[in-house]
Parts: structure tokens; C-alpha cells; sequence
């Protein structure tokens, strides 16, 4: 008897354990072309908390409103892609990356006129940066942008990107 006790109380405690990692594993969401995104499990769960942040500025409008203004024309580079509007907060322009806090939002003006957030793009300036080694962010290293004077890291978190989720242009993205 104490024999099926303890194989009913081991069978308990490994169906808790598949429970829970199910659970976990539900706690970051599929999201087709960009979760999971080939990586490893802390930067889908990077890429989630990046979506949630800013999901919000779906409205381009709400994203000026918060300080993010539009600050180029598409941006493209064919037939690599585009990487669309940039929309950028300066006030981030630091030494200091946080996953729910972009530089920088990425969207594409559609035939329709309508704005489409895309993406977002991590910024450390250069001079914020004295360091050789790049800034890392979503384990991924910084790209230097020396002409440009910042390192940079676009995440297409909003449109799936054939060419990668960290990927600088985006063939689904288009200027008009």
C-alpha cells in the first residue's frame, strides 16, 4: 500500500510540474512570424514585454502625444526592405536600455494613408557609450552607426520580418 502511495504522490507532483511549465510556457504569447522568434526563452519573453509596452502606440497620434515625434522620411533600402517612419523619443537618447522603453518607434505609412506600427529601435548614443564592447539588449548586441553617431537595434515586434526579428530592413515594409 505505502508502494501506490508514494508512486500516486510522485505522479502528483509530476503532473504540478507539467502544469506549471505549461503555465509558463502559456505566459508568453505565440505571435505568428515574431513568438517564438528562434531564440531563447528570455527574449520571447523580451519580445512579449516589448508588444505590451507598446501596444498603445498603435496610434501614431497617442505616440507624438508621449513624446515621440516623427523625425525622418521612410527610410528604405530596396530590395533589402524598408525600415519605414521613425518616431523618436529623445529624452531616452542614454547609456540606459530598458525592453519597455524604445529610443525609437517604427512605423509604415499604408496605400490607404493610414500610419502602422511596425517595430521599435533601440539608441545609445555614442557619447553616452565610451566603451568598445556594444551595448546588449534582448541578448542581442548593438549595431555601431558611426556616420549617424548612436548604436542601434531595430525589433520587428509588430510585422513579421522575413529576414529576422532584429533584422535592419524588412522587405514586407514599404515607403509611398
Amino acid at each position: 500500500m505505502r508502494w501506490i502511495t508514494g508512486m500516486l504522490v510522485l505522479a502528483m507532483a509530476g503532473l504540478s510540474a507539467l502544469a506549471a511549465a505549461q503555465h509558463r510556457h502559456d505566459a508568453v504569447p505565440v505571435v505568428p512570424g515574431v513568438i517564438p522568434s528562434g531564440f531563447d526563452a528570455s527574449v520571447d519573453r523580451d519580445l512579449a514585454r516589448a508588444r505590451a509596452a507598446t501596444a498603445r502606440f498603435q496610434v501614431a497620434d497617442l505616440a507624438v502625444s508621449e513624446g515621440y515625434p516623427a523625425v525622418t522620411e521612410c527610410v528604405e533600402h530596396q530590395p533589402h526592405g524598408a525600415m519605414g517612419l521613425h518616431y523618436t523619443k529623445t529624452a531616452l537618447h542614454d547609456a540606459v536600455l530598458d525592453v519597455e522603453q524604445p529610443e525609437v518607434l517604427v512605423y509604415e505609412r499604408l496605400a490607404d494613408g493610414a500610419i502602422k506600427l511596425n517595430g521599435v529601435e533601440y539608441i545609445v548614443p555614442l557619447a553616452a557609450w565610451p566603451r568598445e564592447e556594444a551595448p546588449v539588449i534582448m541578448g542581442q548586441e548593438l549595431k555601431r552607426a558611426e556616420q549617424l553617431g548612436f548604436w542601434y537595434l531595430h525589433v520587428w515586434i509588430w510585422t513579421p520580418n522575413p529576414s529576422g526579428v532584429f533584422a535592419d530592413w524588412n522587405p514586407n515594409v514599404r515607403c509611398r
